[in-house]
């Protein structure tokens, strides 16, 4: 996964990108959780959903938003955050302008800064948002979601009860068009300790499933190692 450097409002955005399978490959871009929690582009979580895009054929990015890592500029309260998550997106698909399908993934604060961006793109095919805080953050600008996706939280998350979250999926149920999966894994907390081995198997067997309902042909699925990095210190 070669590293990339992008040009961004706040000077460098600091990345790793994995080119697609076919010249027609799907896009995926991976956000990464809070920065002021040290969230970073290789946190576990973040680091699977890379992988389970990139092992399925898409053209992958995932990047360290501004002030993380080799990203220059300051911290912006999610403003700057979601210019930079446009700016990398831009770049994905300037860099496959063929792509198929152009899907988000986020953790936490990634997956916050993400529904915002699938508000702003239409072209979005699908979503994975994993653990959003929808009680830090209100989460009512998805009015109306365009886009189909998945939902995926643990039932031991104490930062995020499940039941804010179901307040969300609920509503955003009630829009014709769009299919909503909500996944709780059982004793999962808000930081997955012991359960990205769930994170893979349910996310993978969710793109799997819309993969074959709309592309099926040159998409691949093989079966992931979980990510062995440290689980401490991120949101």
């Amino acid at each position: 996964m070669p590293e990339v450097i992008l040009p961004g409002a706040s000077g460098r955005i600091e990345g790793r990108y994995s080119p697609g399978k076919r010249p027609n490959a799907p896009i995926a871009l991976i956000l990464h959780p809070h920065p002021k929690a040290n969230g970073h582009m290789n946190n576990p979580v973040t680091v699977t959903l890379y992988q389970l895009f990139q092992k399925r054929g898409f053209a992958t990015l995932r990047y360290n938003s501004r002030g993380v890592g080799k990203s220059q500029g300051e911290f912006d309260s999610g403003i700057g955050e979601l210019a930079d998550a446009a700016t990398a997106l831009d770049w994905l698909q300037s860099n496959n302008p063929g792509a198929s399908q152009t899907w988000v993934a986020g953790y936490q604060f990634g997956a916050y800064i993400g529904m915002q961006l699938l508000m702003r793109r239409p072209e979005t095919d699908g979503f994975i948002s994993v653990s959003p805080p929808s009680n830090m953050y209100d989460f009512s600008f998805l009015a109306p979601c365009p886009a189909s996706g998945l939902f995926l939280h643990g039932t031991a998350d104490t930062v995020v009860p499940p039941v804010e979250v179901e307040r969300v999926v609920n509503k955003l149920r009630t829009q014709k068009g769009i299919v909503i999966d909500y996944e709780l894994e059982e004793g999962a907390t808000h930081f997955w300790q012991d359960h990205i081995d769930a994170v893979e198997r349910r996310v993978g067997a969710y793109l799997d499933k819309r993969l074959a309902e709309s592309r099926p042909e040159g998409l691949i699925s093989i079966p992931l190692t979980p990510a062995k990095a440290g689980m401490s210190g991120y949101l």
